[in-house]
This record gives C-alpha cells, sequence and structure tokens, in this order.
C-alpha cells in the first residue's frame, strides 16, 4: 500500500530545516553585555609594589617552615565538614548546569506500548491490539535565545559555587594557620607564667628572709604571697585558654578534642614568609570571594535575558517515527496492517495574557542584576579595605620591633639589678615589686607580638587570595 501526502512530508521537513536555520541565526537576539567592575586605584596607599614572585602561592602555609602545621592543613581540607559540604554544593552545582545545558538539544524518546481494545453492540462484537515501537524527538527552536541564556547562568552559578567552596577553603586554611599559632602562643605563654612563678617565688623567699631577720615589714610579706598567688592564676587562665584553642582547631580539623595534641611549643622556629601585595587589579581574579561576585553577576544578567526572551514566541518541533499496527491510526483513515510510521509537529506560542506575569519576572530578574552589581562593587571595595587593612598592621608592626625587644632587655636588665639590690639590703622593695611585674608583662607582650606578626601575614596572604586560581 502507498503511503499517502508524501511530498507535504518532504514539504515539511523543509520547513523544519529552515526553522532550525533560523533559530540557530537568531539566538543572540537577547544576549547582553555585562556592566564593567569599577575602576581600582594604580597602587595600594600602604608598602611598596612587590616584585611578582612575592605573590602567596597555593601552598603558602609551608613558608612558615612548620611541618605540623602543613599536616593540620591538609587533615583540615580532608576532613573538615564545611568544607566536605562546599564540595558537595559544586557537583550539585555541576548537575544543575548538565540539566540547563540538555534544554539546548533535542531530546529524544522511546516508547513501546500495546492496546487490546473489545467492543459489544446489538450490531455484533470485535476486538484488536494495536501494538507500537515508536521514537519521537522534539526541540525549542531557540530564537531569542532563552534556553542559552538560561544554561549560561547555570553554568556560571557553577562557576560560582567553585570559587565560594575555595574562599572557604582559603578562609579554612588562614583559620587553622592561625589557631595553631594561637595555641603555641599560649604555651610559650604559660612557659613565661611558671618562670615568673618561680622568680616570684625566689624574691618571696628573699622577703620571708629579710621579714624574719626584721628588715622587711609583714606588708611587703603579704604584698609578695599576694603577687605568687596571681602569679599562679595566671598561669592557670592561660593554660585554660590552651584547652580552648587546641580544642578549637581539632574542630577546624575535624576531629574531636579527646586525645588531639600539639606538638609544638613555642613559635621561635617558625618563619615569616615574604608575601608581597602587588597590584589593586590583580585582586580581580586572584580572590575568589570576587570570582564569586562577578560570576552571580552574569548568572544575573543570563537570567535577564531569558527573562527579556520569555516575552517573545517560542517554536517548538516534534517529530516521531517507528513501526506501529495498524500503521495509521486515525479517525477520519486508518490504514491497517503493520508498518513504519512517522509524524512531523509544529507549535508556535506566543504570551498573549498572563496578568503582566511575564514582564514581572523579567523586572525582578533586572532588580537582581543591579543588586548583585553593587554587591560586586562592594566585594571590590572591602578586598581592597581588607590588603590596606593587612598592609598597615605590617608597617606598624615593623615600626614598633626594635621598641619591643628593647623593652624586654631593659625590663630584665631592671629586674636583676633591683633583685640584687633588695637581697644587698639597699633596694626598696617596692621598686623591686614594680621591675618583676614589667619584667613579666614585658615577656607577655613580647610572646603575643610574635604572634601578631605571623597573624598579620595570614591576614595579608588572605586578604590577596592565597595564591587561588581558577580549579584550585
Amino acid at each position: 500500500m502507498n503511503y499517502p501526502c508524501s511530498s507535504d512530508a518532504h514539504c515539511a521537513l523543509r520547513a523544519v530545516a529552515l526553522a532550525l536555520l533560523a533559530g540557530f541565526a537568531c539566538g543572540c537576539v537577547t544576549r547582553r553585555s555585562v556592566p564593567p567592575p569599577p575602576a581600582v586605584p594604580p597602587a595600594f596607599e600602604h608598602g611598596v609594589t612587590a616584585a611578582k614572585d612575592t605573590w602567596p602561592a597555593q601552598d603558602w602555609y609551608r613558608g612558615f617552615g612548620s611541618t605540623e602545621l602543613e599536616s593540620f592543613v591538609d587533615l583540615a581540607v580532608r576532613e573538615n565538614a564545611d568544607l566536605v559540604q562546599a564540595r558537595e554544593r559544586v557537583t550539585q552545582a555541576d548537575a544543575r548546569a548538565r540539566q540547563a545545558g540538555a534544554a539546548i538539544l533535542p531530546s529524544v524518546d522511546g516508547q513501546v506500548g500495546g492496546t487490546f481494545l473489545a467492543g459489544h453492540s446489538s450490531q455484533g462484537s470485535g476486538h484488536e491490539f494495536d501494538r507500537s515501537a515508536m521514537l519521537s524527538a522534539s526541540y525549542e527552536v531557540d530564537f531569542w535565545g532563552k534556553n542559552h541564556a538560561t544554561a549560561n547562568a547555570a553554568r556560571l552559578s557553577a562557576d560560582a559555587s567553585r570559587a565560594e567552596r575555595d574562599a572557604l577553603a582559603l578562609t579554612l586554611l588562614a583559620g587553622v594557620a592561625d589557631q595553631y599559632f594561637e595555641v603555641l602562643t599560649l604555651r610559650e605563654r604559660s612557659a613565661i607564667a611558671r618562670a615568673n612563678c618561680a622568680a616570684v617565688q625566689k624574691v618571696l623567699e628573699a622577703v620571708q628572709a629579710r621579714f624574719e631577720a626584721g628588715f622587711a615589714s609583714p606588708t611587703e610579706l603579704a604584698t609578695q604571697r599576694a603577687a605568687l598567688d596571681a602569679a599562679q592564676l595566671a598561669t592557670a587562665d592561660l593554660a585554660e585558654q590552651e584547652l580552648a584553642a587546641r580544642a578549637a582547631l581539632a574542630l577546624l580539623l575535624g576531629r574531636a578534642p579527646e586525645g588531639f595534641d600539639v606538638h609544638g611549643t613555642t613559635l621561635e622556629s617558625l618563619h615569616e614568609p615574604v608575601v608581597g601585595a602587588g597590584l589593586p587589579s590583580e585582586l580581580l581574579t586572584r580572590r575568589p570571594d570576587l570570582v564569586v561576585a562577578e560570576a552571580n553577576l552574569r548568572a544575573a544578567s543570563a537570567n535577564l535575558a531569558a527573562a527579556r526572551a520569555a516575552l517573545f514566541p517560542s517554536l517548538s518541533l516534534t517529530a516521531a517515527g517507528g513501526i506501529q499496527n495498524p500503521a495509521l491510526p486515525a479517525t477520519v483513515l486508518t490504514i491497517g496492517g503493520t508498518g513504519p510510521s512517522f509524524s512531523l509537529a509544529a507549535n508556535l506560542m506566543q504570551p498573549i495574557f498572563n496578568h503582566g506575569k511575564l514582564r514581572a519576572a523579567r523586572d525582578e530578574a533586572a532588580a537582581h542584576e543591579r543588586e548583585l552589581l553593587a554587591a560586586y562593587r562592594a566585594a571590590i571595595l572591602a578586598a581592597l579595605t581588607d590588603v590596606e587593612k593587612a598592609l598597615a598592621r605590617l608597617e606598624r608592626l615593623d615600626l614598633i620591633r626594635t621598641f619591643e625587644s628593647d623593652n624586654v632587655a631593659q625590663s630584665e636588665r631592671a629586674f636583676d639589678g633591683a633583685q640584687l639590690r633588695y637581697r644587698a639590703g639597699s633596694g626598696d622593695y617596692l621598686t623591686l615589686l614594680e621591675a618583676q611585674r614589667t619584667l613579666y608583662a614585658a615577656r607577655d607582650q613580647a610572646a603575643q607580638y610574635r604572634l601578631a606578626r605571623l597573624e598579620a601575614r595570614v591576614m595579608l596572604v588572605k586578604a590577596l587570595g592565597g595564591g587561588w586560581t581558577a580549579g584550585w
């Protein structure tokens, strides 16, 4: 049996081909450029622009020269719960991007079916079994670029998710370094406090001897005993702070605090890595949080393009082919028997009246783009501020380095002299007490100064993006 309308089928195929060409030609109608980023200053105010090779490396934490810190960072990258969640969010975002990209290409479905029909009336009874094996394909011609814009928005959102993961990783690494330095500093301060207790005890013994010999007053003895109690209280307080800091470090590493310990005891063996600020313009590609803000802005622009394209007509093409029985079931004409069958269809749809729903969606997308543009500009300003604050802090710490070391040396000299004079009977107790307190404060302040310098380095590294590059 001949198939009817074969010439019409060829015409339909040509119409489909022309529609596809028109769709590919017009797919970029709604594309629009993203607003340019705000201008950045040519150089940072604090600090001289450094050579390019001083920009932080991805393994910047190795510059401190601590193998224990390196092992802690590696453990945190593997086990930190927040970072594990961030990696899974990236996987989800990539999957959403693949889903959105699938709308650009035709979809093909296969269907195998069978239907048994039976009926009875006064004119008789009958039955038949209809069966088919068909492949169907559908495609929405992207005249206005709506599907491409939606897929691009999903891809950019996935890029933003990856950058968010990297921003979290950078914050985590900086937190691990800071917390590790905090533990070592508290241990060093505890050692200073214990040494101070020993010194106070020796002074107490001297005061006790002078009191028994009738050369010291009960007030001096009570004051020195109170000084020893205060020194012991300070030691206990620092020990408690160390326990809390060690537990916080264990949490960052994804470990339980029970049984967790840090082998380091002081900051003396650590180095200060050389880090340069570079140029402010480099921050736009060096900081993952700025990449997040830019990707979100570009995704919002793509969503706005998709919202605008939704206002225009959409053309959907469908085609189906296979084998079925009857070969052509229809209300008017039926071709019996088993044979090949195919169908072509094209649907053009134009929104006419929906109470302004599509225009409202477009306006919402436009406002969201403007919001994210402001957020991008704010992120750039915050990044510049972070770098300036870190540079200013390092500059100040460099200026007081000499004063800090000289303060400890002079305090030690004053305490030794006051102690010798008091033991010889020619010194004043109040002078000795003040020298003792001053020496402890100077040593404790020196330990905190070393911590401040290391934290300032970490702060600058973090402000500069930590050597981040796309795909880290």
